[in-house]
């Protein structure tokens, strides 16, 4: 605690020094962005998770921030504009298994596996005996025991290929325990999205197979059924608008949400502790900075263009809000001129000034307006790409020139140490200053940008790979298979003739249920491998040859 009053007290002190240099209108810029992170980072929005009480607070707060500011309501819900999360999968409360007239407990005695087909099972089986048109029973631990000295072995992909041969064989079900066996750590995986076996699976816990299936020469009246459905949750994307009767509208954007508890597996934290991540870069700086352009772009009197203004929820989940958004927008896209993104842009180093400028090469006007290696506050670094991890990238994707505003890492990233104390406030009033700047030049230009597509780069990830087909992943997509999103000019992918649309099943040997499962596969190639990948399109199949 006093280490970190003494830090308070630092900053405090380092921004009254620097205060005595700042203009009035400068000061009220960093009392507003204090207030505005010092709000939003608090622990009593508990990180902001999509979907959650935290995330109601802060669109309550942003919304209020725009009606005070007097930019009108521009969601489908007043200033709200709702969507639906994909949470996972849910054992529906109709699964249930009777064993001897005996209703087990789902989720305590027993549960479906997360890839078990859904259907209603009754017979008498006896356990020992594989009976055509019966459920039959499967012990896991002999199954261990048989390939325990195989360091390859994998249980869950087994059981997926022993479904689909049982089913073939007549069997109606598979009813799996485990009573004496090693651990075999099965779980019903929510956040599953392989393909699903052909037959309904069930996995009994071990003291209630004591009790009912100790004796394999016995039978069982069995009655069971399985119900896996979708569960979602709901994000809000936060919309104002300033109606300046223009022809054209600039869209200014930042994500609002961040990480919870770390619930979504995206935390840094690689302990088993359960904390707040406050998410103050990430990215109360951007919306703070997004509330502070919308005051100041209010109160200018050039009517050049009308200004939207989003703060997107789900982001951290993969730009979920954003492609909501663009999928569902409450103006016309074809009158928006372009769009900025502010990610990240609260930890300025006073040292290095190093800002980064992405989305510069969507079109030729920046290159006049965003002035890389020219002398003034800032170290531009630019990056010429219009995609990358964050919610620039579904305004590309709709062939708008972009600019993404970003001060880069730290080590504070995804952590709960991402505080608002740790933000540089007078470093971040420069970025929205130089923001206005780039607003005011489009302004004079009079005219609408021209777009020009750029290269394509991924998104991060926790696999490591070094090869691409060119791709951009559908980061909502809630079936199995990883479905494109967007494809590169000249890589590998539209090479072999794949399209924005197409679900990837496989790549060579490697199934492929999930962007993260497209990764890991990728990471089994170097450059100049060739391999197949499987594709859905449609209602079809297909098979293409593709070279990294």
């Amino acid at each position: 605690m006093k280490q970190l009053l003494l830090t308070l007290g630092f900053v405090a002190i380092s921004l009254f020094s620097f205060s005595q240099k700042l203009k009035k209108a400068e000061k009220q810029i960093v009392a507003n962005l204090q207030s505005h992170i010092g709000f939003l980072a608090d622990d009593k929005l508990e990180g902001r998770r999509a979907g959650t009480e935290g995330e109601k607070k802060a669109m309550d707060y942003i919304s209020g921030q725009f009606q005070k500011i007097g930019i009108q309501p521009k969601g489908t819900e007043g200033y709200f504009q709702p969507f639906e999360i994909y949470d996972g999968k849910t054992i529906d409360p109709a699964t249930h298994l009777i064993l001897n007239g005996h209703d087990l407990k789902a989720g305590k005695d027993f549960y479906p596996l997360a890839f078990s087909a859904n259907g209603s099972v009754e017979a008498f089986p006896a356990i020992s005996l594989k009976e055509e048109n019966t459920p039959w029973f499967v012990n896991v631990a002999d199954i261990l025991e048989d390939n325990e000295e195989n360091p390859h072995f994998d249980l869950v992909t087994f059981l997926r290929d022993m479904a689909v041969d049982y089913k073939k064989m007549g069997a109606t079900a598979m009813i799996l325990y485990n009573i004496a066996g090693k651990e075999d750590n099965l779980v019903f995986n929510a956040k599953d999205r392989s393909e699903l076996a052909p037959i309904p699976i069930v996995y009994i816990t071990k003291a209630t197979a004591t009790q009912y299936l100790k004796d394999a020469s016995a039978s069982i009246d069995l009655k069971m059924k399985v119900e896996i459905g979708k569960k979602y949750r709901t994000g809000h994307n936060v919309v104002g608008y300033i109606d300046n009767g223009a022809a054209n509208t600039v869209v200014l954007g930042a994500h609002f949400d961040h990480l919870g508890y770390g619930e979504d597996g995206n935390s840094m934290l690689r302990t088993s502790e359960k904390l707040i991540h406050n998410g103050a870069d990430d990215n109360a700086s951007g919306t703070a900075a997004m509330l502070e352009l919308a005051r100041l772009l209010k109160a200018t009197k050039s009517k050049t263009s009308n200004y939207l203004f989003i703060a997107f929820s789900a982001e951290e989940l993969g730009l979920n809000g954003s492609k909501y958004y663009t999928e569902n927008p409450t103006i016309d896209l074809k009158s928006v001129n372009y769009m900025i993104n502010m990610d990240m842009v609260g930890r300025l180093n006073d040292s290095t000034k190093a800002l980064t400028v992405g989305g510069y090469g969507t079109s030729p006007v920046w290159g006049k307006l965003v002035n890389p290696g020219t002398k003034s506050y800032f170290v531009i670094k630019t990056d010429s790409s219009g995609t990358g991890p964050s919610d620039h990238t579904s305004f590309y994707r709709k062939d708008i020139p972009v600019l993404f505003f970003f001060t880069g890492l730290h080590t504070d990233y995804h952590r709960p140490s991402d505080d608002a104390d740790k933000v540089n406030y007078i470093g971040e009033m420069r970025i929205i200053q130089y923001i206005q700047s780039i607003i005011n030049g489009v302004n004079a230009e009079k005219s609408k940008l021209a777009f020009t597509k750029t290269r394509e780069t991924q998104t991060t990830t926790s696999a490591r790979f070094s090869v691409s087909l060119g791709v951009m992943p559908d980061y909502t997509y809630t079936g199995a298979g990883m479905r494109l999103d967007g494809i590169s000019d000249g890589k590998a992918a539209q090479k072999a003739g794949l399209k924005a649309g197409d679900i990837i099943t496989a790549i060579g040997p490697h199934s492929v249920s999930s962007v993260e499962g497209y990764m890991q596969a990728l990471g089994k190639f170097k450059k100049g491998d060739k391999t197949t990948v499987k594709y859905k399109r449609g209602d079809t199949s297909g098979e293409v040859e593709v070279q990294f």
